[in-house]
């Protein structure tokens, strides 16, 4: 019988924060960026955190297989029958970690049939963590002071919190933000965009741009064990594992209010494939 994901919590918000510190050696010491194929920046540190997170969940879980941003080589034939997997990016903003703006962190999720069961979001920079497991909450730590719960609040209908990309805004963005009318913009880079909704500081982040499975899901999972939900644009949450490890174009917030007519109408002069 599979072990419940909530047992595994502790170990790895032990294993994001070991990673974060192998970062922040990197940071404070200087580094090089190379280009991935898809032209996309990559560094020392990048490698660095993927090595030590793939060797400590496969110590922690021998069984459970491991996709992550740094060695996505998997193809779907094989992916297809893994119905428990670990989906990690081990430096998520590596743009904002060239910038040196702080605003970057080690995602971790457990994903069962498709869905994120459990969660960290570490920020090594400020080394505060966001986590959650189905069925146990969603809580924040924040450096050494005590651990709280964390929740999603309801949109009260005026002048919205609005999270935008720091690194990624377009136009489709400014459509969005001029159909909402009055409100008020927070950019920021990484998951933290959503653990930003999770922990009832910002209502909505619409992120109508290109993501990755490995982006979205250990915030997900926090945002959902929040009271929160992270839907594509008709409005059924995010799957992974999938054919494609593209996500749809998504919106994040704490339901109980359809922000989908300003998103169709910000997406409406860009069609993009698959959304």
């Amino acid at each position: 019988m599979a072990t419940d994901a909530c047992e595994y919590l502790q170990a790895v918000r032990a294993i994001a924060v070991d990673a974060g510190r192998k970062i922040l050696d990197i940071y404070e010491r200087g580094f090089e960026v190379d280009e991935k194929p898809d032209r996309s920046p990559v560094t020392e540190a990048d490698r660095a955190a993927h090595e030590l997170i793939s060797a400590r969940l496969t110590a922690l879980t021998p069984d459970i297989p491991i996709l992550s941003e740094e060695s996505a080589s998997a193809g779907f034939e094989q992916r297809t029958g893994w119905t428990r997997l670990w989906l990690v990016d081990p430096l998520d903003g590596t743009k904002e970690f060239i910038s040196r703006n702080g605003e970057f962190t080690v995602n971790i999720a457990l994903v069962e049939n498709g869905s994120p069961v459990l969660g960290v979001v570490y920020v090594p920079v400020i080394g505060t963590s966001y986590f959650g497991c189905r069925g146990q909450g969603a809580q924040k730590e924040q450096g050494a002071c005590e651990i709280r719960s964390i929740n999603v609040r309801r949109y009260g209908g005026t002048c919205p919190i609005v999270v935008a990309s720091r690194s990624h805004a377009g136009p489709e963005i400014k459509r969005f933000l001029d159909g909402v009318g009055p409100h008020d913009v927070v950019n920021m880079g990484s998951a933290l965009k959503l653990c930003l909704v999770a922990e009832g500081t910002a209502d909505v982040y619409p992120r109508l741009g290109p993501t990755m499975e490995w982006d979205t899901a250990a915030a997900q999972c926090v945002v959902e064990c929040a009271g929160g939900r992270v839907t594509d644009l008709q409005g059924r949450p995010l799957t992974y594992n999938k054919p494609d490890l593209h996500n749809p174009w998504f919106v994040v917030d704490a339901g109980g209010y359809d922000w989908r007519p300003f998103l169709v109408h910000a997406a409406a002069a860009e069609t993009r494939a698959g959304h």
